[in-house]
């Protein structure tokens, strides 16, 4: 009876084998919720009183806020662009939001840099975005499943309505411009949906479906909220929340972060169901600073607002998770970046990044799990070429310029984050140092490839300038 069944456990063992390796080996999970548009002080973890935001907020309760958290640039496509790519957009040219152009395969991401995606895939990950692409809306050149992504539900322009009887464009590529993209149905993979609900919940939806369905592989999700941006639309369930708020942008703006904030604890509450928190790194952050006259947003105690070289244009609300490895409720103070957070999971995973085109980004975890005391970045760096502006951010000194030929400016950010009072006449050596590592970062960049939404005209007269 025994040798009878040897055989069959033998045969057993050799299909199993392969699983339990699989479970043992498995690679740390990535998922990266990312707003659109939301202030600095619009988070709970950042102060905020008037918008709870529970469930983002305990992103930074069990893991650490970051509160000199970076995006690399202060509008929304090259910052999603770094991101995507964990190196400077300006490296390659993405320093303009794209044009809406569906015909034009050039109007966004260069084939030539790799995404996170593409570089994850070889190390055997599943990745998917659910919302906003704006990364090129030409199909198939510059859609997210050819650029390494398995999964994609969204949109592929810069934003898009909220309510399902306001898509009233079936196909992307019919869509004329930017404003029309608002209108088009959304895409999963590469079909066009039906409208189904209020998008931000719809996109919610997508995502906690994702996390089920592959739990059981190494994955990347980019959750890419289109929220808050512009248009300012929400639904009674959550306009209902801010009675006492009296200002009706604000009101709005409020009822879309609680949309979000809804999304974030379903997400979060399927990653506890599938027992995926120890394995699961998870991020927070808006892709830019919030345009506080555009939708209310506030970005106190930060100067300045979105597209501004001022912390306000690209100083973000940043908060990261990673249960058994990372400290609960600590704070991060040393300046981190967008880019880190492709740059974490791609050394994590043994991605091979290509020699010619090192990656911007860096691995955070032995940062802010206190291994290593140094800063993550010598400096952290902006330049935004049609205004001729830069920013150096070394240390707790920061130099800003604020067009071509302006005198440089210098505030310590230990003891004036709000960036008011100018030390550059009393410390012209740390502006020298700061010039230096300017030019030197300069002389590695491109100019822009494509013509931005600044240079479409609008009406056949005045520019657009839709951010």
């Amino acid at each position: 009876m025994k040798l009878f069944f040897l055989p069959l456990l033998i045969f057993t063992l050799n299909l199993i084998a392969p699983f339990l390796v699989a479970s043992v080996v498995k690679k740390p999970n990535l998922i990266v919720i990312m707003c659109d548009d939301l202030g600095y002080a619009d988070v709970g973890f950042n102060g905020c009183k008037d918008i709870p935001t529970p469930n983002i907020d305990s992103i930074a309760k069990n893991g650490i806020r970051c509160t000199s958290g970076y995006v690399a640039y202060a509008v929304c496509g090259p910052s999603r662009a770094g991101f995507m790519t964990a190196r400077y957009p300006q490296r390659f040219g993405f320093e303009r939001n794209p044009q809406y152009q569906p015909n034009d395969p050039n109007m966004g991401l260069t084939r030539d840099e790799k995404t996170i995606a593409e570089l994850l895939k070889p190390a055997g990950y599943h990745s998917g975005i659910i919302g906003k692409w704006h990364l090129g809306a030409h199909i198939p050149a510059s859609h997210p499943m050819k650029r390494g992504f398995d999964e994609f539900y969204g949109h592929l322009g810069g934003g898009h309505t909220y309510f399902p009887e306001k898509l009233t464009i079936k196909r992307s590529q019919d869509a004329k411009g930017e404003s029309e993209s608002y209108r088009t149905w959304l895409l999963k993979n590469y079909e066009p949906v039906p409208p189904r609900k209020y998008i931000t919940d719809d996109f919610s939806d997508e995502a906690v479906s994702f996390v089920k369905r592959n739990r059981g592989l190494s994955f990347f999700l980019f959750l890419s909220y289109n929220a808050p941006h512009t248009p300012l639309e929400a639904t009674e369930k959550y306009l209902s929340r801010f009675p006492e708020i009296k200002d009706k942008k604000r009101k709005t703006y409020a009822a879309m972060v609680s949309a979000v904030d809804d999304g974030v604890g379903r997400v979060l509450a399927e990653v506890r169901k599938c027992g995926l928190e120890e394995s699961t790194i998870v991020a927070f952050l808006s892709d830019n600073g919030g345009p506080t006259t555009k939708n209310a947003s506030q970005n106190t105690p930060l100067r300045g607002k979105k597209g501004d070289a001022w912390e306000g244009g690209y100083r973000v609300p940043f908060a990261i998770q990673w249960k058994g490895e990372l400290p609960a409720g600590t704070t991060y103070e040393a300046p981190v970046s967008s880019l880190d957070l492709g740059g974490t999971i791609v050394a994590l995973s043994g991605a091979r990044v290509s020699e010619d085109k090192p990656l911007d980004g860096v691995n955070l975890i032995p940062f802010l799990k206190g291994d290593d005391k140094g800063n993550p970045h010598r400096a952290i760096y902006l330049r935004q070429f049609d205004r001729n502006r830069f920013a150096v951010r070394e240390g707790m000194d920061k130099m800003v310029i604020t067009w071509k030929g302006a005198n440089p400016q210098l505030y310590n950010l230990k003891v004036d984050i709000g960036e008011t009072i100018d030390l550059a006449e009393q410390r012209p050596e740390r502006i020298e140092e700061l010039q230096k590592l300017r030019k030197s970062w300069n002389a590695q960049l491109i100019e822009p490839t494509f013509l931005g939404l600044i240079h479409r005209p609008k009406h056949g007269k005045k520019k657009a300038n839709r951010e």
